[in-house]
């Protein structure tokens, strides 16, 4: 039965029904991790790591990026990383915050990346060179995010306050997500939709989360595909106004997922909070929010913290400004803490982590330079 269909007479217990969920901070261990690996990759910050979900070849390949550099690992048994490749940009003050992996429209995979500079930098994996570099976005880029229906296309959310969509086969900027309905301070996550093709939601410092909706514009990205002329001739299109503008937090929201149709997002309020976006047809932009349920993360009060969470979207798994992880069951009510995970080594902040393909594995960058690895033990026997 939906909410809307409840008939209480009493207020107060109606309130109740519609409060969210609020996780319990004990944990349930289901899942038992445990520490296999630490590296020191270098002294500057790491700011994201990420596993390749897209290329089933390379589930174990994850990538990182700190400083002016971009490194592939693969993780191996018995908790062994081993260094697959590393590229160091031309310009010694890059520093990256953002890495995502895609592909070519014949499937070869690709490395995108961004940060301080506002140059999106494409590395073609395979061969190991830079395949090609999108100049576009006036100021820093906060976040890159791929496709995964069509892994050629990548979202990124920048500084400038815009967030744009690009080709990385053809090298075009296909749509700006800016201007009288977009956001008015920087960008700092954005993440398609899993399922719809259309749909987009990005987030920033101006505490809204927006929904932005392709529809009307899909056919410049069929365009994209088969451009032939030079990308900067393309007719770019502005997307000015979102489907839905949702103010769930009151500070900077530095990270939004989809899962399904609701979304996760994070402020610097020590939560992650699920909401369903509930979106008015006749009046684009308008909608009403209802908040779900909320995943408490202690000493999280810091910006610029991502989660992540595994292919299925199962987990997430979120770090803190003091160096522990907190792994919840997304998909559960009320949600469960499945590990809180800490290390008397693992004190500085965890910028971002990384969850494997089947959530076995957990890694962690931080702000030390450290990548730590850590590996379900459950149903591993005692050596």
């Amino acid at each position: 039965m939906q909410q809307s269909e409840i008939k209480i007479k009493d207020k107060a217990l109606l309130a109740f029904i519609s409060e969210p969920v609020v996780g319990s901070l004990t944990p349930s261990k289901k899942r038992d991790y445990r520490v296999t690996n630490r590296l020191q990759e270098g002294k500057r910050p790491l700011y994201a790591v990420v596993f390749n979900f897209i290329d089933s070849r390379y589930l174990n390949v994850f990538a990182t990026v700190g400083g002016n550099r971009i490194t592939v690992y693969q993780c191996l048994e018995g908790g062994v990383i081993a260094v697959l490749q590393s590229y160091v940009d031309e310009d010694k003050d890059e520093s990256f915050y953002t890495v995502s992996w895609a592909s070519n429209v014949d499937g070869a995979p690709f490395l995108v990346a961004g940060g301080i500079n506002g140059v999106i930098r494409v590395i073609d994996t395979g061969s190991e060179r830079i395949y090609k570099s999108f100049v576009g976005h006036g100021d820093s880029i906060n976040e890159i995010r791929t496709q995964a229906l069509k892994s050629s296309l990548v979202i990124s959310a920048s500084k400038d306050e815009s967030v744009r969509l690009w080709n990385v086969h053809t090298g075009i900027c296909i749509l700006i997500f800016a201007g009288a309905g977009g956001h008015r301070n920087e960008v700092l996550s954005v993440d398609f939709h899993p399922s719809d093709i259309y749909k987009i939601a990005s987030c920033g410092m101006d505490n809204t989360v927006k929904i932005w909706s392709m529809k009307e514009f899909w056919t410049y990205v069929e365009k994209s595909f088969t451009w032939t002329d030079l990308p900067s001739k393309f007719p770019t299109k502005y997307v000015q106004f979102p489907v839905f503008n949702a103010s769930v937090h009151s500070n900077y929201v530095d990270c939004n997922r989809w899962l399904g149709d609701f979304i996760l997002s994070k402020s610097v309020d020590n939560e992650i909070v699920l909401w369903e976006p509930k979106v008015k047809e006749q009046t684009p932009g308008e909608g009403v929010v209802d908040i779900l349920q909320k995943y408490p993360v202690p000493e999280c009060d810091i910006w610029f913290i991502k989660f992540s969470c595994d292919f299925h979207y199962n987990q997430a798994a979120i770090g803190n400004r003091e160096g522990k992880i907190f792994v919840w069951e997304l998909q559960s009510s009320p949600p469960v803490l499945i590990a809180r995970l800490s290390h008397p080594q693992s004190k500085s902040p965890i910028r971002q982590t990384a969850v494997s393909f089947d959530g076995s594995i957990i890694l962690s960058c931080c702000e030390d330079g450290t990548i730590w690895r850590w590996d379900d033990v459950t149903n591993v026997p005692p050596a």
